[in-house]
């Protein structure tokens, strides 16, 4: 089931990250001990990275005709901020928006 997720991770002095996005659990569990780079997102030099925990996101709906319409509008699953899937490390490739959707597709019918 898909879920609307909020992302923070605190950088320290550098800042934080922040972001809204959809995901199913499967695949955030999948997520979980990948290694995601930001790269210099909060500044020059600054070279974000780290590993991806449950503890970084939160559970904000689960009502699946609201995540059905922010899809719809903001045309994918990165509603804002940042969405972690897009930072994972190449060697830790894990399944993309395009899967993600057509799971979506195969839920609304």
């Amino acid at each position: 089931m898909l879920k609307l997720y909020s992302y923070f991770v605190d950088c320290g002095r550098e800042g934080e990250l922040q972001g809204l996005f959809v995901a199913d659990d499967e695949n955030v569990q999948n997520l979980v001990g990948k290694e995601l780079y930001f790269g210099s997102v909060l500044g020059k030099y600054s070279e974000i990275s780290g590993t991806f925990e449950l503890d970084d996101v939160t559970v904000e709906s689960e009502d699946q005709e609201k995540i059905g319409w922010l899809i719809e509008t903001f045309e994918g699953h990165t509603i804002s901020g940042y969405n972690p899937f897009e930072y994972v490390g190449e060697e830790e490739e894990i399944e993309d928006e395009d899967e993600q959707e057509e799971e979506i597709e195969e839920e609304a019918h």
